[in-house]
């Protein structure tokens, strides 16, 4: 493997969110470029206004006209809208944020499918005030399947002790129900799967899904989606050698900590696995996309509008995403290096194997 340092592409999100405060303090510490490359899609005098909030001089960066240009060992800084003229304007949903929020992402992303990058760590977005004629998506994640060209992807909540998939995604409650079928969910299945094996090194992983309805359904009482479409679904993942179990009532799963037992969980629709998530890894819970051909990661909170500007969020989620980016792009390298070589396959085996002994 090479020893170059990975390309981190970091955007700026919703410039008065807690975005920036969050990456100035994770960048604050120079032991973080000693180990990546980080470039920041910003502008000077937004990341101005978010050092003062800081409060202090720590965190230093090099100006760069682009990601090409990057300097290692540096916290280096692309300037995205040369001729901004506006104000930070802490904890305010406003167009012209969103309109910077896009401009950062759009510049990332286009560094990051010309290879100047090698990840991208996405910053919160208002997915209200950052819609335009060039982003009409329900978030990130629709975004950057659509830029890929691929519908099939995987909104997947990690950390070290959770990871949690969602079926349906953005979507109004009203509408989960609809959006459900057995295609949809061995879709999802097969996604996590292999991203479990790819991009974490799961050797046989093994799911949870989560039913519907409360109970699961309590056996059609309470809703049939469990009978006539998860069930199906769970029994053809395990005809096709994947290790799933389920449907399980998502409260008792989650309460009873049987979530322990497996490597991932994967659950129907956004709230259902993003809350008991966000309940027991909130701090260093990171948003990964999986099924992209690039790496995408992103803190596991929003703007934080209500404590915007007074300089207490906390930073912990951002440097996890920055972590995991680089943990499964390093993954996904050694899942292509020891994919194509059947001896250093074999190597790995009995390497475990030596270790069970």
């Amino acid at each position: 493997m090479s020893d170059q340092k990975i390309r981190v592409a970091v955007t700026s999100g919703d410039i008065n969110g807690v975005g920036l405060e969050t990456v100035i303090k994770v960048f604050s510490d120079p032991r973080m470029s000693e180990s990546i490359t980080p470039i920041i899609y910003a502008h000077p005098e937004v990341i101005k206004a978010h050092r003062k909030v800081v409060g202090g001089e720590e965190f230093q960066y090099n100006t760069i006209n682009t990601a090409s240009e990057a300097i290692a060992k540096k916290v280096n800084m692309v300037n995205v809208w040369k001729d901004f003229k506006g104000t930070v304007e802490f904890g305010k949903a406003d167009k012209e944020a969103g309109m910077f929020a896009f401009k950062s992402l759009e510049a990332a992303v286009n560094d990051l499918a010309s290879n100047k990058v090698d990840v991208i760590v996405t910053s919160p977005i208002n997915k209200d005030t950052i819609q335009s004629a060039d982003f009409n998506f329900p978030g990130h994640t629709e975004y950057l399947a659509k830029f890929a060209n691929t519908e099939k992807v995987l909104m997947f909540l990690v950390s070290d002790m959770l990871r949690v998939g969602i079926v349906t995604g953005h979507l109004p409650l009203k509408d989960v129900a609809q959006n459900i079928s057995k295609e949809r969910i061995m879709e999802k299945l097969k996604l996590m799967t292999e991203s479990l094996l790819k991009d974490f090194g799961v050797q046989r992983p093994k799911i949870a899904v989560l039913g519907l309805n409360p109970h699961a359904g309590d056996n059609g009482l309470l809703g049939t989606e469990e009978k006539e479409i998860i069930i199906p679904a769970v029994r053809e993942a395990n005809d096709r050698g994947m290790l799933v179990y389920g449907p399980f009532g998502a409260d008792g799963f989650f309460g009873s900590g049987a979530y322990k037992r497996y490597d991932a969980v994967l659950a129907m629709y956004h709230d259902q696995g993003l809350a008991p998530f966000k309940a027991l890894a909130f701090d260093n819970g990171v948003n990964f996309t999986a099924g992209l051909p690039v790496v995408r990661t992103s803190p596991d909170h929003g703007t934080c509008y209500d404590i915007a500007g007074q300089g207490i969020a906390d930073e912990s989620s951002l440097r996890a995403a920055i972590f995991t980016a680089c943990d499964v792009y390093n993954q996904r390298k050694n899942f292509r290096e020891y994919g194509s070589n059947p001896l250093r396959r074999q190597d790995v085996r009995d390497s475990k194997d030596d270790q069970r002994e």
